[in-house]
């Protein structure tokens, strides 16, 4: 006998478990399928029904069918002991024998229909060895986990006892080098003087003074709080206790996942997922100097080609490390775009700015703000509106023709030679599907949400290998105004501006701080509606 696919369905023909034992098209499997409830009279005896081709071997189980597609030269006798042996499997793992219920058990049903058929041929088994057999394989992988879990327990154990014993040679070590100033320490927030020539202050708990001197050391004395009677004030500069253990047992935690690792264990690391278009999160400044060039676009795109709207927004910003390095200012060019339009932030120069393209505070004498929290001081912005689609970094063209049951789907990208893009991702909005879209061809990758019906073709990079593609996919037929809008998201470093940091002035001489500069261009609504 030889057994091409065995599939539980409903009597208005959709398919709830389906199992293919030979290699088969799927559009070959789905028409065998939906050909089955025509073919099934009522009141018929018989449990099998033949085609030209094929032979359908049934059994009816409540509201539904346990089918089974052979070839006509399969011995029907063989056929029908493989349907009992199945009909009694699918009991055992499904307790309600209607759509619910073998959808919630679809899985550990496939697992034992593969145990009874191998390559379309029955194996000579009986339902305990099938149940033993998938029982067998769940135990390994428990038995399995348990191992890898009384390893992580074992490992946590090891590091508790070892932060133990460096705390301990961490007091040891206090009580050795300052002696009998270990216990003002511990009770306030600030640093202890001697008179030896380190700067000092003690916080107190004693309300109603101001700063003082007793025996030879400095205080700075802070009145008390009226919610913290009788405690001394946490220092604003110490680290929230217990931060130096955390960051110890995650770098000892690390290290434990790499030698597991390395021994050939799969581990899988929690990572929080993004919700939407998130920000680009820029690395810390490193030096003394950072200019941030940030260009947000904003388009919509005709479906027949055509700019609906084209707004461009950008700001240059500036992020000081040390105060020393304040009172600068800042030169620069920029491409020479007529349609951009600057404006100046209003505490500097701007007639400095319009004469000499620099950027400076009116008063020479004030520095710049400075701190690396947030995006920095803003010193410029600008704008730019247009309906020229030459100035498009990526223009779409969409083209959708239905033929018969299905809708075909052609989407093409352009990208000018003077943007290269990253991590583009176009999003097309889909109805609600049983199955994923048929994608034919495409030039990037693929992946269908189907919670929220989605789907997003993805290109990591757009350069002069590959200004434009394309991309080919089916579905059932729709009405075409379901797959707008199109949205799209990426980067580039290049931007419309072209704005470029030549040089940094220093105001009191010497010479100028170390300076980087940052570009970035990035979609805030990029859309074909």
């Amino acid at each position: 006998m030889v057994v091409l696919v065995a599939s539980i369905i409903s009597k208005s023909g959709k398919a709830l478990v389906s199992r293919q034992f030979v290699d088969m098209s799927r559009i070959r499997i789905e028409g065998y399928l939906a050909a089955f409830p025509k073919l099934v009279g009522t009141g018929k005896q018989h449990t099998y029904v033949e085609t030209e081709n094929i032979r359908y071997v049934y059994q009816p189980i409540e509201s539904l069918y346990l089918l089974l597609v052979t070839n006509k030269q399969s011995n029907i006798l063989e056929d029908l002991e493989t349907l009992r042996l199945l009909s009694k499997l699918v009991p055992e793992y499904s307790y309600t024998l209607d759509e619910e219920g073998i959808g919630n058990t679809a899985f550990e049903i496939l697992f034992a229909f593969d145990e009874v058929i191998s390559l379309g041929h029955r194996e000579n088994v009986t339902v305990a060895q099938v149940k033993q057999y998938c029982e067998m394989e769940s135990h390994e992988e428990k038995l399995h986990k348990l191992v890898l879990q009384s390893k992580i327990n074992e490992t946590k154990d090891v590091m508790k006892r070892k932060a133990s014993e460096i705390d301990k040679i961490k007091i040891e070590r206090n009580r050795g080098d300052k002696g009998g100033f270990m216990s003002l320490q511990s009770m306030g927030s600030g640093r202890i003087d001697t008179g030896f020539g380190s700067d000092t202050s003690i916080s107190s708990n004693s309300g109603g003074f101001g700063s003082g001197s007793v025996f030879g050391i400095s205080t700075d004395l802070e009145p008390q709080s009226s919610t913290s009677k009788g405690r001394p004030p946490a220092s604003a500069s110490a680290p929230p206790k217990g931060l130096g253990m955390k960051l110890g047992k995650t770098q000892r935690t690390n290290q434990f996942l790499e030698s597991l690792k390395a021994e050939g264990e799969v581990i899988i690391e929690d990572v929080r997922p993004s919700i939407g278009q998130s920000k680009p999160v820029a690395p810390p400044p490193s030096d003394p100097v950072t200019l941030i060039v940030e260009e947000k676009l904003n388009v919509t795109l005709k479906q027949d080609g055509g700019i609906g709207s084209f707004d461009l927004q950008g700001t240059l910003s500036l992020q000081i490390l040390n105060q020393d390095d304040g009172l600068i200012q800042v030169q620069i060019e920029t491409g020479g775009n007529p349609g951009i339009h600057f404006k100046t932030h209003p505490n500097v120069n701007k007639e400095l700015f319009s004469g000499e393209n620099i950027l400076g505070l009116k008063d020479p004498n004030k520095p710049f703000p400075t701190g690396q929290g947030g995006d920095g001081v803003g010193l410029l912005k600008w704008r730019m509106q247009s309906v020229d689609e030459s100035f498009l970094p990526l223009s779409i063209n969409c083209w959708l023709s239905v033929s018969g049951n299905e809708t075909y789907v052609n989407l093409e990208y352009e990208v000018p030679p003077m943007f290269d893009l990253q991590n583009v991702v176009i999003s097309i909005p889909l109805p609600a599907l049983r199955d994923p879209p048929r994608v034919q061809q495409i030039d990037g990758e693929w992946r269908y949400d189907s919670r929220k019906s989605i789907l997003e073709w993805a290109i990591v990079l757009i350069d002069n290998s590959n200004r434009s593609g394309s991309m080919e996919f089916v579905i059932p037929a729709v009405d075409t105004s379901e797959f707008f809008p199109i949205s799209v998201r990426f980067t580039s470093t290049s931007t419309f501006s072209d704005l470029k940091v030549i040089n940094i002035l220093p105001l009191k001489g010497g010479n100028p701080p170390k300076f980087s500069q940052r570009t970035l261009l990035s979609t805030e609504n990029y859309q074909v509606v």
